[in-house]
């Protein structure tokens, strides 16, 4: 197994998992011939690492729940890695642990057609690998609330590209939209889908409060099915006792609501307190969004016993250049 040796900065370099094994990071490069890097066949996850200083771990939110639906993407675009999800989890751990983060990190392994081949829009018949990187990862929407715009970009439908995976090629529909929003001024895009009902945020879930109810479009709405969404659902019935209730949302619903807020594995629970410049109940936080934050977190840095099994503990190993 090959490791990395202290950079050229000072720092220890962090290091990948790259065709079949441990590489220095700066090593870990793919050809400019490379299927995926033209047509985007690749399916990733996102996994969020909390560090707890505490207890000296960190906490990995989900692991195998990700890894499940990775599985599930590579099934859909003919992606053949000899991994299974128990395998893929411990290869997760190990890393972690080896580059030794004592800081919130972002996990991103990606399964991808490694072939080096052009002009062929086909999937079956090209060698697939998998890669695996971890990195210190803060604040991804950089607030605590948000302002946002309705997008002008639809999200794709689950006829034209699957919205159940996280595909590589899909994500350009959100930079799109992400791109709209911030060159606008605004923190974050929410999208429709193709009959103008509440879809997204860019890389997020949404959710509304209405009428007391806790609202999400359904999956058939073309949402992802994301972990963080099926948390959120889990514990406002169970740890709030609230009525939830997956529905299509109509865009004027979402002015007249009383809460709207964000979930995603990188943007965590963020509420939303403006949209196309119209404040969001009384422009604030709302009482829903907070206490399921705080129980959130609770949970995802490893502080409430009662949720431990959703999370995987990894401890930093003590490296020396």
């Amino acid at each position: 197994m090959s490791t990395s040796q202290a950079s050229n900065n000072g720092k220890k370099e962090l290091n990948a998992f790259f065709k079949g094994k441990v590489v220095p990071i700066s090593e870990a490069k793919v050809s400019v011939m490379t299927h995926a890097l033209h047509y985007g066949t690749g399916v990733f996850e996102g996994i969020r690492g909390n560090w707890n200083e505490e207890k000296g771990a960190i906490f990995i939110f989900r692991l195998r729940e990700h890894y499940e639906r990775l599985i599930r993407g590579c099934r859909i675009l003919l992606l053949d890695i000899p991994y299974t999800a128990d395998q893929l989890c411990k290869m997760t751990v190990d890393l972690v642990e080896l580059n030794g983060h004592k800081e919130d990190i972002y996990i991103r392994p990606l399964a991808y057609k490694s072939a080096e081949k052009v002009a062929n829009l086909k999937l079956q018949d090209l060698e697939s690998d998998f890669t695996l990187i971890t990195v210190p990862f803060g604040n991804y929407l950089s607030s605590d609330t948000l302002r946002c715009c309705t997008s002008s970009w639809r999200r794709t439908d689950d006829t034209m590209i699957p919205t159940r995976i996280k595909s590589s090629g899909n994500y350009v529909n959100s930079i799109l939209a992400k791109t709209e929003a911030t060159l606008a001024g605004f923190d974050e895009a929410i999208l429709l889908n193709h009959l103008g009902q509440a879809c997204e945020g860019s890389g997020e879930n949404i959710f509304i409060v209405s009428g007391g109810k806790l609202v999400t479009p359904r999956l058939e709405d073309s949402s992802l099915p994301g972990i963080t969404r099926e948390t959120i659902l889990q514990l406002a019935q169970s740890e709030l006792g609230m009525e939830v209730e997956e529905r299509g949302i109509d865009r004027s619903e979402l002015y007249l609501c009383e809460e709207i807020f964000l979930t995603g594995t990188a943007a965590h629970l963020t509420p939303v307190v403006e949209l196309d410049s119209r404040p969001i109940g009384d422009g604030q936080a709302g009482p829903v969004a907070l206490k399921l934050q705080k129980l959130y977190f609770d949970i995802v840095f490893g502080r409430n016993p009662k949720f431990l099994h959703w999370c995987t503990a990894a401890v930093p190993r003590l490296v020396t250049a």
